[in-house]
């Protein structure tokens, strides 16, 4: 089965997690669009840690969970100057595509 939107099924599993309780949750397959991703909401305090686990496959992604979606609300951007929250992209006055948000 060909999975059509990687970053959709990260952020589903995330979410369904975390409604269930869970403190870890398991991503696969890995890209750099997801890490980043995690990046900005790990840098907002929305998850904990992460790790990356090559297995000389997709890769996977284990992320440890702290419970505190549904907070404030961030919407993540790609522009060309990288992927970040609208926040720090209205300080640089850069624009882009909106890949997802997190609230």
């Amino acid at each position: 089965m060909v999975r059509m939107n990687v970053l959709a099924d990260a952020l589903k599993s995330i979410n369904n997690a975390e409604k269930r309780g869970k403190r870890q949750v398991l991503i696969r397959p890995c890209s750099k669009v997801i890490v980043r991703f995690l990046t900005v909401m790990m840098k907002h305090g929305y998850i904990g840690e992460f790790e990356i686990i090559d297995d000389h496959r997709a890769g996977k992604i284990v992320v440890n969970l702290t419970g505190r979606l549904n907070k404030n609300r961030y919407i993540v951007l790609t522009t060309s100057a990288g992927i970040m929250d609208h926040e720090e992209a209205r300080r640089k006055h850069t624009g882009g595509k909106i890949l997802g948000f997190f609230f």
